[in-house]
């Protein structure tokens, strides 16, 4: 109807619970000029007490002579009848219109328009070609001398069920929906929204269980049914970063919808007493306003996983999603029924994610360490220990992170998760090969996974294969638009693919979403992409802040070198020297400097002490001065780069 340019109230739309709740729809029944209650074998049993309120109350307006007459037009989505035993006798008053499944036919919309115009002052013939099929019969069941103000106005009551159930039982207001006020017409809004096909985003659910103590485990639960529904290959899903960034904020689900490029938004909350949970969640269609679906699960802690796959399956039959496998297989793959350990790994996530210091880390190790002493066999607690110790030893050996991720694909083969974790411990100790093929069977479990495709995006361009990284890379961003991160490693795969007038912009987009972003992911590196463009100047703006960083000392060390500042560049040289970890950076330095033989020398340092840097080998713009060298020929060679 809203495509045919009629204005439509979707009475789940803009309501929060309790008074305001009744005030707004008893106002829009008084209002509009068609009430559309929606029916099927729920609505119309004779315990939906507030749907039959609604329809009374526009039945009465149907017999009211001050300021005209409404009319009542009853759609039916099933099979439900009129002569049904639990039918109120309100609701046989009005003929019924038949729409199997909601899908509307233009005899429908056209029908609806012609009811609506000023001449409807007679009842309706429906044509003969029409008088069968899905759009039944229609007519006007009462005459109408109003000619209304302002088009019509649906209250669509089946939808209505879904929002008092939702927002009064819970008594909480989560981001409006898309439809924000009852006047907005189809035509007003924005065309060009026209998000992929199954894309969803999941809002961090909120926290009713009265203990701020407690948001740990509603965010880490949200996150465990976001990457539910992420393992289901036919939906694409938003990763968290991005979804979480609208924590707290009163923001409408259109905006959201609009940001993250999804079709629907999944938001609900959680109650937790003991070992008690209450999880209510609600689907909406972000580009119609549309309430889809929503549940309330009352279950043990025990069932956590079992929530998540029936929340996953019920949001992919709400989209219309064929699953293709077992669903439920995917979903609770490497999870766990202890509630204790479930806990312990849900606290083990939020410290990591928040991750600001080595005591962040060591919590984080922690508690992963504890989930699994309570379920020796939780995959994704050793997988995610792997991750957790990767990122805390970066550029050490630490043979802990093999054997978690080892372990975890033991426990759980299919567990793209456990994959990712092997492949970046393999990559961190320059296991190419091994790390090459641990990526792509990742990539092949988990396509809608942006970690996943964030790594493999770094590491295939570091291997030569800029296409395949750059393409995942891409997809990254698309799945977590809001993160830093992912525009980050974009910038930085588009660096080493040449491609530096848009590895500094999508730099720009990290920093424009976090001002604040470490120098490390932005200006640090981004001054190669202005040094290879040839702006000198450039380069020398992006890295002049920050002298005591190690990464400025090899910056200005190249820039001052190129200036014919020797002395500058040796200082800045010095400084870097003084921690033997660097010796990959020196080799940099020396093959900007024309000096290939202190060049090669410092390669060899780099490969005897494993330096991580040594997996940009290949790629990095920086060392092709030394390319036809034998010597480097031999460590490139050595360090077995996959085809």
């Amino acid at each position: 109807m809203r495509a045919a340019g009629i204005e439509v109230f979707l009475d789940q739309s803009e309501l929060r619970g309790g008074d305001v709740w009744d005030q707004k729809i008893r106002r829009e029944i008084h209002e509009c000029a068609l009430f559309i209650p929606v029916i099927s074998a729920t609505t119309a049993s004779r315990h939906e007490g507030y749907f039959r309120l609604e329809w009374d109350l526009a039945d009465q307006r149907s017999h009211m002579m001050a300021r005209g007459r409404v009319f009542v037009l009853p759609v039916c989505l099933d099979t439900t009848t009129e002569a049904a035993a639990d039918v109120p006798e309100s609701f046989r008053r009005a003929q019924w219109t038949r729409l199997p499944a909601g899908e509307t036919p233009p005899a429908f919309v056209d029908r609806v328009q012609r009811l609506l115009s000023p001449e409807a002052s007679t009842p309706i013939r429906q044509p003969a070609s029409a008088q069968s099929g899905a759009v039944g019969t229609l007519r006007a069941p009462v005459q109408a001398s109003w000619s209304p103000k302002r088009g019509l106005l649906a209250s669509v009551a089946l939808l209505s069920l879904g929002a008092l159930g939702y927002f009064v039982i819970e008594k909480l207001w989560i981001a409006t929906p898309a439809v924000s006020s009852p006047t907005v017409a189809a035509s007003a809004a924005p065309a060009a929204f026209a998000p992929p096909a199954h894309s969803i985003a999941v809002l961090p659910f909120v926290n009713m269980s009265g203990d701020k103590e407690q948001e740990y485990f509603s965010d880490g639960l949200t996150e465990e049914i976001l990457n539910s529904l992420a393992r289901i290959s036919e939906l694409q899903v938003s990763a968290r970063t991005s979804s979480f960034s609208f924590k707290g904020k009163d923001v409408k689900i259109s905006t959201i919808a609009r940001e993250l490029n999804v079709g629907a938004i999944l938001e609900g909350s959680v109650r937790r007493s003991g070992h008690t949970l209450r999880v209510t969640a609600q689907l909406n269609n972000a580009v119609t306003g549309f309430h889809l679906w929503s549940q309330t699960y009352d279950r043990n802690l025990s069932d956590a996983l079992k929530i998540q796959t029936e929340i996953a399956d019920a949001v992919a039959g709400a989209l219309k999603v064929n699953l293709l496998g077992d669903a439920a297989t995917k979903i609770e793959l490497g999870g766990t029924h202890n509630p204790a350990a479930f806990d312990a790994y849900l606290r083990g996530s939020t410290a990591f994610i928040a991750r600001h210091n080595a005591e962040d880390f060591r919590a984080a190790v922690s508690a992963y360490t504890e989930a699994i002493r309570l379920d020796p066999n939780y995959a994704r607690a050793y997988a995610a220990r792997s991750r957790a110790l990767r990122v805390q030893a970066t550029g050490t050996n630490a043979p802990e992170k093999v054997a978690d991720a080892t372990k975890a694909i033991s426990l759980a083969p299919e567990l793209g998760e456990a994959h990712l974790a092997l492949a970046s411990a393999y990559a961190a100790e320059l296991h190419f090969s091994r790390a090459n093929e641990e990526y792509e069977r990742a990539l092949a479990l988990a396509p809608g996974n942006a970690q996943v495709l964030e790594s493999y995006g770094d590491f295939a361009v570091a291997m030569g294969h800029t296409d395949l990284g750059l393409a995942a890379a891409r997809r990254a961003v698309l799945l977590d638009p809001l993160n830093r991160s992912s525009h980050y490693a974009l910038g930085a795969t588009l660096r080493f693919a040449r491609q530096y007038k848009e590895a500094i912009e999508s730099t720009r987009n990290a920093l424009a979403i976090d001002p604040e972003l470490p120098f490390d992911m932005t200006a640090g590196y981004m001054w190669v992409a202005y040094y290879e463009l040839g702006d000198l100047q450039g380069a020398r703006a992006a890295c002049n802040d920050k002298r005591d960083n190690w990464l400025s000392q090899v910056c200005l060390a190249v820039i001052y070198e190129k200036l014919g500042q020797h002395g500058d560049a040796e200082a800045q040289l010095a400084k870097l020297r003084a921690d033997n970890g660097f010796a990959y950076q020196w080799a940099e330095i020396y093959a900007q400097w024309s000096n290939a033989a202190k060049g090669l020398d410092a390669l060899d340092v780099a490969f005897r002490l494993r330096d991580p840097g040594l997996r940009y080998l290949k790629v990095d713009p920086l060392l092709n001065p030394l390319r036809r060298e034998p010597r480097f020929q031999e460590i490139e060679r050595e360090l077995q780069f996959p085809n």
